[in-house]
């Protein structure tokens, strides 16, 4: 192997330094060095990696269920009303929930609310609540609807 040609340093005081390139061990230390620093740094970005697919699931999951909450937020509240009464009580799902043969079924259950008691009540409060969620997953948006 050659080596590098040596070059001499000044320092102040007169002192003087000879310098050559670097030496093998020393290449082969600083390579053993990085190799095993890079084991823990690749195994502290696997979660990350992994997670990235499990968060985008969790992110189509909720635009999927904000889209059905708009779907029926734009609805007249006198349809929704009816819907709810339709439904009975705030446990069944209403008639806007998707058919029952549909992949990711979203649910989507109506109550009459009032917001004195708080709770659900039979009686016209000019307020609606509103669930969506998926039938066989986890997941669910909710609001309120006035009049």
């Amino acid at each position: 192997m050659r080596r590098a040609k040596a070059v001499t340093v000044h320092a102040p005081g007169g002192h003087s330094f000879s310098q050559s390139g670097l030496t093998y061990i020393e290449v082969l230390v600083a390579t053993i060095l990085i190799a095993v620093s890079l084991v823990p740094a690749v195994e502290a970005l696997r979660g990350g990696i992994f997670g990235a697919g499990v968060h985008e699931a969790a992110a189509v999951d909720h635009y999927e269920l904000r889209a059905k909450m708009e779907e029926v937020l734009a609805e007249p509240y006198a349809l929704l009303d009816a819907a709810a009464l339709a439904a009975g009580d705030e446990k069944t799902p209403s008639s806007y929930s998707d058919a029952a043969d549909t992949p990711r079924r979203r649910l989507v259950y109506l109550s009459r609310y009032d917001a004195d008691l708080p709770g659900f009540t039979a009686t016209e409060t000019g307020l609606l609540w509103v669930r969506v969620d998926y039938e066989a997953r986890a997941g669910e948006l909710e609001t309120l609807t006035a009049r």
